[in-house]
C-alpha cells in the first residue's frame, strides 16, 4: 500500500488566527487597489539524509503578524512524521514547525506549504505624513537592545558615534548610517549562505566583506548603538525583480535567503532599508563585472533602498539568539533556514544537497 496514503497534515496559527480564525484581508483607505497585491505560495520540502536514531526538524514559516505589506494564510504541512506542531517563539511574530519522527524511521518526510500575499512598500521621508504612525514603546525598547551578535557597545558605539556626529534629526542619523555602509563594505561571494552577522568581529578587524545576514547586521547594530530602534527581517526570495535581475529568484528558491532591515523613525514608523542588496547589485548585477558606485543601476539600487522594498521576498521573523524547542544542540543566531538533528547531531543548513531540503515558490 503506498504510504502517502497515511500523511499526516496540520495548520499552523498566529495569535491573531487562535483568536480569530483565518485573518481577513480588509480593505483600507489607503490600500484602494486590490490589484498591487500579489499572492505566492511556498513549498518547503524536507527529506533528512542518513537519519541516525531520532529525527528532529524546525522550519520557519512567514511572518506571524500581518503588516501594512503582508499578509498571511494559515500553513499547512504533511508528512510521514510521529508527531509535528506549530511554534510560536516569540510575541514579536517568530514562528517554525516542529517535526519529530521515531528512531527507526529510514526516510523521513516534512513538506510545508505557505501562502501569502505582499504588496510593494515604500515609506517616504522627505516629507512629515499628515498622520504620525505610532509603536507601542516595549517594541520600540526591545528593538534597541543588543544580541549575541550585534553589540550596541565598544567598538559599535564608537563607529555609530563618528558617523553619526552632530546629527540631532533621525532620519539623517538613519540615513547617514546607510550610506557609510554602502560606501564601506563590499559583498563577499565567499562567505557561506548568508554570514553569520558578527558585527564587532567586522568592526574589529576592519574586514567589512560578507553577505546580507552581516551587512544589514551591521546596519541594525550601528542604528541601536546611534539610538534608533532597528530590525533585521530574516526572509527568502520568491520571485524575479522587476528592476533587477540581481534582486530575485523564483521557482526554485533554494538557497535564496535574504536577511533586509528596517529602522524606526519618528512619525514615519518602521522605514524599509536594504544597504546589502545595493552592494549585491554592485557585485552580480552585470557579472563578471563589478559596477561602480556610480554607475545608474547602482544609484538607483541606492536611492531606492532607503525607504523602499519591492515585495518579491517573504519576511520570517526578526528573531536572534533562538534555541530550537526540544534542541540538543546550541542557539542559532537567527532562524532562516530549515534546521534538523539526528543522534549524529545538527545537519549544516547551508548544504541542502546533504540535508536533504528544496523550497519552491509560485505566484497563484
Amino acid at each position: 500500500m503506498d504510504r502517502r496514503a497515511f500523511l499526516k497534515q496540520g495548520a499552523v496559527v498566529s495569535a491573531g488566527l487562535m483568536l480569530g480564525g483565518i485573518p481577513k484581508f480588509v480593505r483600507r483607505a489607503d490600500a484602494d487597489d486590490p490589484t498591487k497585491w500579489r499572492t505566492f505560495e511556498v513549498t518547503t520540502r524536507i527529506e533528512v539524509a542518513n537519519p541516525v536514531g531520532a529525527v528532529r526538524v524546525w522550519v520557519p514559516v512567514p511572518l506571524l503578524n500581518n503588516t501594512d505589506y503582508f499578509k498571511r494564510e494559515p500553513d499547512t504541512w504533511r508528512g510521514n512524521f510521529k508527531s509535528a506542531r506549530a511554534v510560536q517563539y516569540d510575541k514579536y511574530g517568530t514562528g517554525l514547525v516542529f517535526a519529530e519522527w521515531a528512531p527507526g524511521e529510514k526516510a523521513p518526510v516534512l513538506e510545508l506549504k505557505s501562502r501569502f500575499m505582499t504588496r510593494d512598500r515604500q515609506v517616504d521621508v522627505s516629507t512629515k505624513p499628515q498622520s504620525p504612525v505610532r509603536e507601542d514603546q516595549a517594541v520600540l525598547d526591545y528593538f534597541r537592545q543588543p544580541t549575541k551578535l550585534i553589540r550596541t557597545d565598544g567598538i559599535v558605539a564608537t563607529t555609530a558615534q563618528g558617523i553619526t556626529i552632530g546629527m540631532k534629526d533621525d532620519v539623517d542619523k538613519a540615513r547617514a548610517i546607510y550610506e557609510w555602509i554602502v560606501d564601506n563594505t563590499f559583498r563577499d561571494p565567499k562567505v557561506l549562505g548568508c554570514g553569520i552577522g558578527d558585527i564587532t568581529t567586522m568592526l574589529e578587524t576592519g574586514y567589512l566583506g560578507g553577505k546580507c545576514a552581516d551587512l544589514n547586521a551591521l546596519y541594525v547594530g550601528l542604528a541601536r548603538a546611534a539610538g534608533l530602534p532597528a530590525r533585521d527581517v530574516y526572509g527568502i526570495r520568491c520571485a524575479a525583480s522587476s528592476e533587477f535581475k540581481s534582486l530575485g529568484k523564483a521557482d526554485d528558491i533554494t538557497g535564496a535567503q535574504h536577511c533586509r532591515a528596517e529602522v524606526y523613525l519618528s512619525s514615519y514608523g518602521w522605514v524599509p532599508v536594504d544597504p546589502a542588496d545595493v552592494r549585491k547589485v554592485v557585485l552580480e548585477e552585470n557579472q563578471p563585472a563589478l559596477l561602480p558606485l556610480d554607475d545608474p543601476k547602482v544609484v538607483k539600487a541606492r536611492a531606492k533602498l532607503f525607504g523602499a522594498w519591492e515585495m518579491n521576498w517573504l519576511p520570517y521573523n526578526y528573531g536572534h539568539d533562538i534555541k530550537l524547542p526540544q534542541s540538543n544542540g546550541p542557539e542559532i543566531g537567527f532562524l532562516m533556514y530549515p534546521q534538523t538533528e539526528t543522534a549524529n547531531g545538527r545537519k549544516d543548513s547551508l548544504d541542502p544537497k546533504n540535508f536533504t531540503y528544496t523550497i519552491k515558490a509560485k505566484e497563484v
